[in-house]
């Protein structure tokens, strides 16, 4: 299939070709023996990978717990603070992890891999140092506004064999004899990855975390003094995550980027119920076949920026018959070319390119407002199942509008049931009308500023290979899904997730249910 289809023939040829697929993809003659199969051994399996990792002892002590910012307001540590050189690894590959103390002090490195572990969040994997901490330069202010550090590292790191795939943290922590002198702490982040078929690839939504990232006082793409949603600014992975800058204060966030606001949740409960789970990262979808190998991709949290090689292989994932569920919300919204850093690392360099929405009206107007960009992408709502809208931000309750659909199995829910508060604090609307056999499972009214408002829509389509696409249109899905250590919840326009909701577990259950029987 096409992977923009966007006008004449080629939407035309799109839709004849998910029409063809839609009447096997929800028929149940073909998938009521799988479902059944999948309810006398669960979709968990035993023994998996991920079980074995969780069945060993987590750590009582993985969290920051000493955080100081360089000012009231402020995003950065300039204590201690760090970055690593890639935003994932491979078991047997090396990653480099830079470091600046200021003032210089001797410091530690612990690695844990965050998941369920008996509740606790996180395992230790190894401890390294200590280390003589240094001051390292701020770097010169590029072209576009560029922050790219060139640090010496403070040590190389190869990934032992033995660590699975997951979202790890390495927590920064200064030593010191005196504690009254200060012995601060902050995380770096990165991603082992593997290359197994495992039953769901979830996807970790860092370009966006990097996109809103402030180091080292306030240079995202959003805070160009042209504008904040035009092509101005470049952005590099080569520095510190600061702390969380948008709609609540984390204190524990600084370091981790948005991974313990806003998907934690979903990785700790997916653990927790023992799915066969791998990750990656954003970048790592730009090449093409990554995810062929797994049932299910997810797309979560805050999952904004997308290289356009990135939408194309998860169109082509979805054409392949993988399942696709997007629990994100303002998801594929801007297009982002990734280049390389200075030394030739591929993929750590990103600006806004241009926005998704093909002929689509905000996409149209984001480009006669802050353009011209350099690029435009295909209408996103063709891959989601609806679109970004505007405004895109506020907060509400999800509400069930079809509750025979079999994504609402053993809810309870009626017509009109209301999840409280998991809108937010953005989400999708406008579906595409013509994409055969699409059901809006869920809508509403969000409220931007508690006043201006905005319909979302929650959808499901059948894709050509008995799978479907799901679109939860919020941000904050995941919230309703777990509550683990480190994480706190957020809040949206005086509207606020409530945490775990039995509802949201069980709609999820038969998403991951149907996904994974489906192939």
């Amino acid at each position: 299939m096409n992977a923009e289809p966007e006008s004449g023939s080629s939407r035309r040829d799109w839709i004849k070709g998910v029409a063809a697929g839609s009447v096997a993809a929800f028929s149940e003659s073909a998938l009521s023996q799988r479902l059944a199969q999948a309810e006398q051994a669960p979709a968990a399996g035993r023994g998996n990978l991920i079980q074995q990792e969780n069945a060993k002892p987590g750590s009582l002590d993985w969290q920051l717990t000493r955080v100081r910012l360089d000012k009231v307001g402020g995003f950065r540590s300039q204590w201690i603070e760090g970055y690593c050189s890639k935003q994932s690894v491979k078991a047997g590959e090396s990653i480099d992890i830079s470091v600046s103390t200021d003032p210089p002090r001797p410091f530690q490195i612990e690695i844990f891999r965050t998941g369920y572990y008996g509740g606790r969040g996180a395992r230790l994997m190894t401890k390294l140092g200590p280390f003589e901490g240094k001051k390292q330069a701020a770097p010169a202010i590029g072209e576009k506004n560029l922050h790219e550090c060139r640090w010496e590292a403070a040590t190389s790191l190869k990934i032992p064999n033995d660590w699975p795939s997951g979202v790890y943290l390495g927590r920064l922590s200064l030593l010191a004899d005196d504690p009254a002198a200060g012995y601060w702490q902050s995380y770096v982040t990165f991603i082992v990855r593997d290359d197994r078929p495992a039953d769901i690839l979830f996807q970790c939504s860092d370009n966006t975390w990097q996109a809103y990232n402030r180091w080292p006082d306030n240079y995202s793409v959003y805070t160009h003094p042209k504008g904040n949603e035009g092509p101005w600014a470049d952005v590099s992975f080569d520095r510190p995550y600061a702390k969380y800058a948008q709609i609540y204060e984390n204190p524990n966030s600084v370091g981790s980027g948005e991974w313990l606001c806003f998907e934690f949740p979903m990785a700790y409960w997916l653990e927790q119920q023992g799915y066969d789970v791998t990750y990656c990262s954003n970048s790592d979808m730009v090449t093409p076949d990554h995810g062929l190998k797994c049932k299910a991709f997810l797309s979560v949290g805050h999952d904004e920026y997308w290289d356009i090689r990135q939408y194309e292989s998860v169109v082509k994932m979805r054409d392949a018959g993988v399942n696709l569920m997007f629990f994100s919300g303002n998801a594929v919204c801007w297009v982002t070319p990734l280049r390389a850093s200075h030394d030739g690392r591929d993929k750590r360099i990103m600006f806004r390119g241009g926005p998704y929405g093909g002929d689509y009206k905000l996409a149209v107007y984001r480009h006669e407002k802050n353009g011209p960009f350099p690029h435009r992408g295909p209408d996103e709502g063709y891959l989601i199942g609806a679109r970004n809208v505007d405004p895109v931000n506020g907060g509400g309750d999800w509400v069930c509008t079809k509750p025979d659909h079999w994504i609402f199995e053993g809810t309870g829910m009626k017509k009109g049931d209301r999840i409280p508060g998991l809108i937010g604090w953005e989400y999708h609307g406008d579906p595409p009308a013509d994409i055969p056999g699409l059901e809006i499972v869920g809508e509403g009214t969000a409220l931007q500023g508690g006043t201006r408002p905005q319909h979302w829509t929650a959808t499901v389509y059948p894709g050509p290979k008995n799978n479907f696409v799901f679109n939860a249109s919020t941000i904050f899905w995941c919230q309703d899904l777990s509550s683990p250590p480190g994480h706190m919840l957020p809040w949206s326009h005086w509207s606020r997730p409530h945490g775990p909701d039995e509802r949201v577990q069980r709609i999820t259950q038969n998403l991951l249910r149907r996904a994974l029987a489906s192939r």
